[in-house]
């Protein structure tokens, strides 16, 4: 059967949407095929095919290929969609289980077919297509700065206009806060994620992520995006403050001055885009410390301790300018954290040396008992940063004798005592443990036994609080626990926990 329309159809929706003429076709055939099925009384399954050059269209019913265990009462489950093989075999020797066969019958004229029908399939594949189309189109720019016109707000999220029938939106979480936004202002945003969809949104947005910051700056600060400047990290407050690390990677160049701009020129275009927000440019520093100091600004640091462990800092500040360093609401500190990567801790630098007193008077006291020497060779031991016996015992002797005073006879001295005490505080806690008896809490506790008891307190599990915290292969090494019984003493002893916790609702 020929028809022009569908070719004029085709060339229609294809010029009009931009998108692929196969994609059309493709959605006239679903429709063709809704149409004949819905023209039989049974559920059949139909095939059309267009020719695309002509627009001719051929319409089969077809039938799937089963095998006879699929039979009920002599007949297939479905004979409106289904054959045996044996008898598909008839007409084709060669069909396999699971293969469809087809027979031609008569098309639906396309000019009467349910014109709803078709122009919904047609419109849902489009829709399809564009959707498609979009997530093809801005997959590769997810991290990049895009620019749109607001062209709706529902309940504190934009919908923005990209052009091209292109929207993306900004959902209230990542709007700056109180910020003044109309139907019809251009404003830009970074695109943090695109999804495939099959309805809503595809293109998310946002104007409070760090990398929004540091786009802007790339856009403004020329020598950034030729790459002699470098950002290397972003924190916001959105709305209010922000901090921005920059480093030079050419020596004539001040990568601060550069970002500031002439009269600030180029920070002030930053902070207009982004409602006000007020930005500080950081110097980067290959030094942990002192990129936190510069972090800190314009707050003054005194001193500063180091806690690798627990990857913080302590950072000491004059009363004056505690405030300051701390900042509204702990923001200065905040957004020096989150910059840095480091926790950072700002205390009373006259309080910061109370404390340090009373720590290295501690220690002192220690050494002196510990390793049975005077005031002043312990004092020197903490002058020159040691903190623990173990450091003393084990420290290279080549180091120790660096020590102003200090000569071969004292350090091997001093190391010798230092295994001394180790050794005997070792023995002592090793005796604590073995000679620890359980608490009757644990005793009395609904499955356990007395010999396991005192196992347990041997290994330092004397309370039903200690054995709340173990975990089932904590207890396997014990005599005559499995994984079953393990959990089950593990439950019971957390029993009290749980009571705490819903008398506490």
């Amino acid at each position: 059967m020929a028809n022009k329309e569908i070719l004029l159809v085709v060339d229609v929706f294809s010029n009009e949407k931009d998108i692929e003429k196969e994609i059309v076709f493709q959605a006239i055939e679903s429709a063709l095929e809704a149409a004949t099925i819905k023209r039989h009384a049974n559920q059949i399954k139909a095939r059309v095919s267009i020719n695309r050059k002509t627009g001719d269209y051929v319409t089969y019913r077809v039938w799937e290929v089963v095998d006879a265990n699929s039979q009920i009462d002599g007949d297939v489950e479905f004979p409106e969609t289904q054959v045996l093989l044996e008898v598909a075999r008839f007409d084709n020797p060669d069909v396999q289980i699971g293969d469809l066969v087809e027979e031609e019958i008569e098309s639906v004229d396309f000019g009467r077919i349910a014109a709803q029908t078709a122009k919904q399939v047609i419109i849902h594949k489009v829709r399809e297509a564009e959707r498609k189309k979009i997530v093809d189109a801005y997959q590769s720019r997810v991290g990049e700065l895009i620019t749109g016109i607001v062209k709706r707000i529902e309940k504190g999220s934009v919908y923005l206009d990209l052009g091209g029938h292109v929207e993306a939106y900004i959902a209230k979480e990542d709007m700056i806060p109180r910020e003044a936004i109309r139907i019809g202002d251009r404003i830009r945003g970074y695109l943090k994620d695109v999804r495939s969809e099959p309805r809503g949104p595809q293109l998310f947005v946002s104007r409070t992520a760090p990398e929004l910051l540091i786009a802007l700056f790339r856009l403004e600060v020329p020598e950034v995006g030729e790459g002699l400047i470098e950002v290397m990290g972003a924190a916001r407050d959105p709305g209010s403050r922000a901090k921005i690390a920059v480093k030079g990677n050419d020596p004539r160049l001040d990568p601060v001055g550069a970002c500031v701009g002439m009269r600030g020129s180029r920070v002030q275009s930053v902070s207009n885009e982004l409602a006000g927000e007020r930005v500080d440019i950081i110097l980067w520093n290959p030094s942990d410390a002192q990129f936190v100091i510069n972090a800190m600004s314009p707050a003054e640091i005194q001193s500063i301790v180091v806690d690798e462990d627990k990857h913080s800092m302590d950072l000491a500040v004059s009363s004056d300018n505690l405030s300051q360093a701390i900042g509204r609401g702990g923001q200065n500190v905040r957004l020096a954290t989150q910059l840095t990567g480091w926790e950072l801790n700002v205390i009373d630098a006259s309080k910061a040396e109370q404390n340090s007193e009373a720590e290295a008077d501690k220690i002192k006291q220690m050494f002196i008992d510990q390793l049975d020497i005077d005031e002043d060779i312990a004092l020197i031991l903490v002058e020159e940063g040691f903190n623990t016996v173990e450091e003393i015992a084990y420290v290279p002797v080549s180091e120790m004798l660096e020590i102003e005073g200090f000569d071969e006879e004292l350090v091997n001295a001093l190391r010798s005592r230092a295994k001394d005490a180790l050794l005997i505080s070792a023995i002592a806690a090793e005796e604590k443990i073995e000679t620890a008896e359980p608490a009757q809490d644990l005793l009395e506790m609904e499955g356990m036994d007395r010999d396991l008891a005192y196992d347990m307190a041997s290994q330092g599990i004397i309370t039903m609080d200690d054995l709340a915290e173990q975990s089932v292969d904590d207890l396997l090494n014990f005599p005559g626990i499995n994984e079953d019984r393990a959990a089950k003493l593990i439950m019971k002893a957390r029993e009290p926990w749980f009571a705490e916790e819903q008398a506490s609702r």
